[in-house]
């Protein structure tokens, strides 16, 4: 891992986030109890530490001092949970900024709290940010956790394919049109449908 930022400069860009707290304790509960079991196997998972910490190295390096410099970023831990449930229903980042926004369930999973939920763009560049390289570490490192919590069992899937080469010819018969492979013998055409 590399450096943080130095002593006594601020850190812009931070690896975790500690969201403003739901003051009332009773929604704590209520939201726990409407969790279901995926969003808890998830919680759980995205709580691993060398997740976290790729992608905030990602991101503390895309200016040369965005780790104590500019506006305070997204934290890490937000920006992969927030692309985590985007992969997860197929949304497009504003359809993410929309659904967090609105749902108390999903700021908790995502770590947001009562904080503000990055804009679609933004989050866009954040994802940006990472790289095909950084998120192909990330996919490296799900998959040995789903091995180690015998999730999935991490076999290399083969593919066969069988392909043979034929010319098609298409020619007009009185019925319309029709496909005669050259194989086929003179006289023996295919009938049309």
């Amino acid at each position: 891992m590399t450096s943080r930022a130095p002593p006594g400069a601020k850190a812009v860009i931070k690896a975790r986030n500690q969201p403003p707290p739901f003051t009332e304790a009773f929604l704590q509960q209520w939201l726990e109890n409407c969790r279901e079991d995926w969003m808890r196997e998830l919680d759980e998972i995205l709580d691993d530490e060398q997740l976290v910490a790729l992608a905030y190295e990602a991101l503390s390096e895309r200016h040369p001092r965005s780790r104590n410099r500019g506006r305070p970023g997204t934290p890490a831990e937000v920006v992969l949970r927030l692309l985590a449930l985007k992969h997860i229903f197929d949304w497009s980042f504003e359809d993410v900024e929309r659904e967090v926004k609105g749902s108390l369930l999903y700021r908790q999973l995502a770590r947001v709290g009562a904080g503000t939920v990055p804009d679609g763009k933004a989050l866009g560049r954040q994802a940006l940010a990472l790289g095909p390289e950084v998120v192909a570490q990330m996919h490296r490192r799900l998959v040995a956790i789903a091995r180690q919590r015998k999730i999935a069992p991490g076999r290399k899937l083969r593919v066969d394919t069988t392909v043979v080469e034929t010319n098609i010819h298409y020619r007009m018969s009185r019925k319309g049109w029709c496909i005669q492979r050259e194989s086929t013998p003179p006289g023996q055409e295919s009938e049309a449908p």
